[in-house]
């Protein structure tokens, strides 16, 4: 749920997953659905778990039409006839290799004894139809190798249009029909016919990052069907993609910031010395000199700004990373190398040392965003908006771009989003804010629980990082555990 917001060719693209809903289904069409609804729960063992998958149409305006599997683990606790629901991110991101993988570290000790935790594949990611474009050599060159042109330049920008052209165009051949709808308010009501099959009456669920917009999504589908919901590290539905983008982008900026702070004055390797604006424009400096002269690994894999780029963002997420990016940057200086930042982009990217890749988040995550909202990708709205993020962050802004223009080339239009995501009808649902973190920016929690929902609860967590429950904060964990286990929420809202 950490380290996987975008991807670094899009790295403009973090959560722009914030505008595609349609309205809930008529009573019309949920008597259509009831065969989808009645399905048995049918799970086999796998490991120590429960792995099974349910039917679910490929396009909800046709529920009879043409079908596919949605799979599922969980961990069964003996005697506990509760299910929560975790979403871990992305979008993209498989909830059943979050499960699987982290079976004795999810949330608290007394969560995992209170409730059967749900892992599932939303639709296009991994277990369920993965979306499907390139294979791994194509990924590799889509992904890590420059252009060979100062990023902007006409020549940058005429390489890109290509790219993109031809990953939307691969996008489509292999993904097939379902690529038309790899849309979150799919997902959403594909969330509620798991919520049935597994006979709750409610739906318990906790999300993190992009979890936060399905939940929210779910809440304002289904509102009657909402338990006991905590949306963690929120993505705010009623921003635009380009405000998304530009607060994203403050929030790396800030992180940015903290870190080069902490590095001068406290960090006894840090490679960077005087003020922190000499530091950043030594950062700067690099970037610009590997557009064109891409640092050296022992691979002999490519070192160039997509690289660096990315190994920074992914440090940026948690401090707890700090070091990384200090010997990272460390190395670039003393030996030209890249290593260390190719170390963190192919764990970024979930790509092993032999080539391969362990899931298809990158493309899943395309494909939901850009069913989820679309950008204006006119060259002047490009060209402002480019303006604005450069202004905002002289270091990073040059980096965030492209995603306009990916999304305004996909293969199919985006799905139209709800008038309100109120979630009017929906219990109190608890919504955690960082005020340091970087991907979704503290203030987008705060207005999704006090200007969006109906019923919202803000829990404060004073740190760095992307999200908060799970790590050490037992003033989080407390408060987390006792809205989940119990329904009890503090008489105020808390600032832990």
């Amino acid at each position: 749920m950490f380290k996987k917001l975008f991807g670094t060719f899009a790295t403009i693209l973090l959560a722009v997953t914030v505008s595609g809903c349609a309205q809930p289904s008529s009573s019309a069409q949920a008597a259509s659905t009831a065969s989808i609804y009645s399905q048995k729960l049918v799970t086999t063992n796998c490991g120590g778990l429960r792995c099974g998958k349910v039917t679910v149409p490929v396009d909800w305006a046709k529920p009879t039409g043409p079908t596919f599997k949605l799979a599922f683990t969980y961990k069964p606790v003996a005697g506990v006839k509760k299910y929560l629901f975790i979403n871990p991110g992305g979008p993209g991101a498989s909830g059943v290799a979050f499960v699987r993988d982290n079976l004795t570290s999810i949330g608290t000790k007394a969560l995992r004894k209170a409730y059967n935790i749900v892992g599932f594949d939303p639709r296009g990611t991994e277990g369920s139809s993965p979306v499907k474009c390139y294979d791994a050599a194509g990924k590799d060159d889509f992904l890590y190798n420059d252009t060979g042109f100062l990023v902007g330049s006409p020549g940058e920008r005429a390489a890109t249009k290509t790219a993109i052209t031809k990953f939307v165009a691969a996008c489509k051949k292999n993904s097939g029909p379902l690529l038309a709808h790899i849309d979150t308010v799919s997902a959403a009501k594909d969330l509620d016919v798991l919520r049935a099959v597994f006979k709750q009456s409610k739906l318990d669920y906790l999300g993190f990052s992009y979890g936060t917009f399905l939940g929210t999504t779910y809440a304002t589908l289904f509102p009657t069907k909402v338990g006991r919901f905590v949306l963690d590290g929120a993505v705010d539905p009623t921003v635009s993609d380009e405000d998304q983008s530009f607060n994203q982008l403050k929030g790396f900026d800030l992180a940015l910031h903290n870190y080069m702070t902490d590095c001068i004055n406290n960090q006894t390797d840090c490679p960077f010395h005087g003020t922190v604006a000499q530091g950043l424009a030594k950062i700067s400096d690099l970037l610009t000199k590997v557009e064109l002269e891409p640092l050296t690994t022992t691979s002999g894999r490519p070192g160039g700004y997509a690289v660096v780029s990315t190994g920074m963002y992914l440090t940026l997420y948690s401090n707890d990373y700090w070091g990384y990016l200090t010997q990272a940057f460390n190395q670039a200086f003393d030996s030209n190398s890249a290593d260390t930042f190719l170390q963190l982009a192919d764990f970024y990217n979930d790509r092993n040392a032999n080539g391969t890749y362990n899931s298809n988040e990158f493309e899943a995550f395309i494909a939901v965003s850009c069913l989820d909202g679309r950008s204006d990708a006119s060259a002047s709205a490009q060209a402002a908006q480019n303006a604005r993020m450069i202004a905002a962050s002289p270091t990073l802004g040059r980096y965030w771009q492209n995603g306009a223009e990916l999304c305004a080339r996909w293969a199919y239009p985006a799905v139209k989003p709800p008038k309100s995501y109120a979630a009017k009808g929906a219990p109190t649902i608890m919504v955690i804010g960082t005020t340091g973190d970087p991907a979704t920016p503290y203030q987008q929690s705060v207005h999704l629980a006090h200007g969006v929902l109906a019923k919202g609860f803000l829990l404060t967590f004073q740190g760095e990082g992307h999200t908060a429950y799970g790590r050490s904060n037992t003033c989080v964990s407390n408060t987390v555990d006792n809205f989940l286990i119990n329904a009890k929420l503090p008489a105020r809202e808390p600032r832990c």
